[in-house]
């Protein structure tokens, strides 16, 4: 099942659109920004779409179809867009030092009439601090984009253009980006290890919804249907949650992110939930996670987790929630697979003796907007004698076994500071795992340098850390023939002629320095 295709399949004139709109942003900084444009974007998408639906029904008048009838939009998944919303009509007035008051009015009324977005879009474009000749301009922009129409829909082109701002903007905003935005890269290499192609996916910190736009995108690609899997998430960061909820809508995604914000430590929303596949990339090493205050929980089976970092609280509500045979991919930094501070040693030990350890894989840095630390992924199985991989076939029983990934010379350089998986390269991490779990076609060999298949005892023996580089040791060098008494001799040439020039360069430099009437 290896990936041939890029990572982010580009339309060509994201750059463009994204190059002219950030002119026009003015005094506003990205978080701000962010919601004037992507509010926009969704305005414009469901309006395309509901149009193209009106024109179709206004040439079918005669035979009795009735454009303004709102159940003919609602049966195809279409928002109901009224008078007042519309695109045609909202930029006719772009002009108008009142279009911000147009703008939440049509919003308002949208929320009206499909209560599926109640409570989810930007209202706030009348704000005094909102300039109106750069949003009047704003809109002419968006609006020479044809996002909703079918043609646009079937090339998911407003899903990319979403998915493309809302890495610009994660980007700009730097380490605040991270709260919402997980490089699709890195999404893309969970949803491939897992194979979520049926049952129920779970984000107990959801951000955007980047794990549930990819998981469908992977039901897709396997002959799946939209809607094989059902969606359940939670999101604390209000502004997010609209973000992840706007997301989800105009892909058609069904989700159950709950009514509203909340914090999934101290407010579960889906308390009973059994999750097949867990998928998730909670804030990384968080103290201020209110740990004090739940010294006590049903979650906490393998030890409670210290009250100044979150990562072993994550772990656990991720175990909790797995159903008998879940398995759950996540990010974390790099520090959880080896910390001994303050019990998370003993929670590991618990958890990797319990046997729920599946796979470990150790990322390239720069992979992420937020932060530069080293972070890996892990995937734990509730059941390892059991389960389903790509498209239903069985798993092997894998008991008593780890696979670890070293990946971390894997990776290219996108720009000056962020590093990017290729397609290939996800392919390659992705078909190891399978293979390793039987759920692909070829056998699993350890690779020294890459992958490696070990033992509980294993890693009992090396004091429970879970540092993949640990245990898949030195990838072998080529031998290219020289004896190695001439290698040495040779390469000890080498170093005295450097040594001798380096000399040599100081005296030099010295002498210039004394010219100038510097140095001793």
């Amino acid at each position: 099942m290896a990936i041939t295709h890029e990572p982010t399949a580009k339309l060509g004139f994201e750059s463009t659109l994204w190059a002219a709109a950030d002119k026009l942003r003015g005094h506003m900084d990205a978080a701000e920004y962010k919601h004037v444009v992507l509010g926009l974007i969704f305005l414009k998408y469901i309006s395309d779409a509901f149009e193209e639906k009106h024109a179709q029904l206004l040439a079918e008048a005669d035979q009795g179809a009735d454009p303004e009838d709102k159940d003919e939009y609602l049966a195809e998944n279409i928002f109901w867009v009224p008078g007042q919303a519309r695109w045609s009509y909202l930029q006719a007035n772009a002009v108008q030092t009142h279009i911000g008051t147009l703008i939440d009015e049509a919003m308002t009324a949208i929320e009206h009439d499909n209560p599926r977005l109640k409570g989810v879009l930007p209202k706030d474009y009348a704000r005094p601090q909102l300039d109106k000749t750069r949003l009047g301009e704003l809109i002419n922009l968006v609006g020479t984009l044809g996002l909703g129409d079918k043609a646009s829909r079937s090339k998911d082109i407003l899903g990319r253009v979403y998915e493309y701002f809302l890495a610009q903007f994660a980007s700009a905003e730097g380490k605040k980006g991270g709260q919402f935005y997980t490089p699709q890269c890195v999404v893309q290499v969970l949803t491939e290890m897992l194979a979520p192609y049926k049952g129920r996916v779970y984000d107990p910190c959801c951000g955007s919804g980047g794990m549930f736009v990819q998981s469908e995108k992977f039901v897709e690609v396997h002959g799946g249907r939209i809607g094989d899997v059902s969606i359940f998430g939670q999101e604390s960061n209000p502004t997010t949650w609209r973000l992840a909820m706007m997301n989800l809508a105009i892909r058609g995604i069904e989700a159950n992110l709950g009514g509203e914000n909340a914090d999934s430590f101290h407010r579960d929303l889906h308390p009973d939930l059994k999750a097949d596949y867990i998928l998730a990339n909670p804030p990384f090493n968080m103290s201020d996670w209110g740990g004090e205050r739940r010294r006590e929980d049903k979650r906490w089976t393998y030890g409670a987790p210290p009250a100044g970092n979150a990562n072993y609280a994550w772990i656990q509500h991720f175990i909790h929630h797995l159903a008998p045979n879940g398995i759950a991919g996540f990010v974390l930094a790099n520090g959880s697979m080896s910390s001994n501070q303050t019990g998370e040693g003993e929670i590991r030990k618990n958890i990797i003796d319990a046997d729920l350890v599946d796979c470990m894989v150790a990322l390239p840095g720069q992979l992420f907007y937020s932060t530069q630390i080293p972070v890996c992924l892990w995937f734990l199985a509730r059941n390892k004698k059991n389960g389903r991989g790509v498209e239903g076939r069985a798993l092997r029983d894998r008991s008593g076994q780890v696979l670890f990934i070293d990946a971390r010379k894997l990776g290219y350089l996108e720009d000056r500071v962020h590093r990017k998986l290729s397609g290939d390269e996800i392919g390659r991490i992705a078909d190891t795992y399978h293979r390793w779990r039987g759920d692909s076609a070829g056998g699993y060999l350890d690779e020294a340098g890459f992958c490696k298949s070990t033992t509980l005892e294993a890693i009992q023996g090396h004091g429970y850390v879970l540092t993949p580089g640990r245990y898949v040791g030195a990838a072998e060098v080529e031998d290219d023939g020289e004896p190695f008494a001439e290698k040495m001799a040779r390469l000890t040439a080498e170093l005295e002629g450097q040594f001798a020039e380096g000399a040599r360069l100081e005296v030099a430099i010295r002498e210039s320095l004394g010219g100038l009437g510097y140095g001793e």
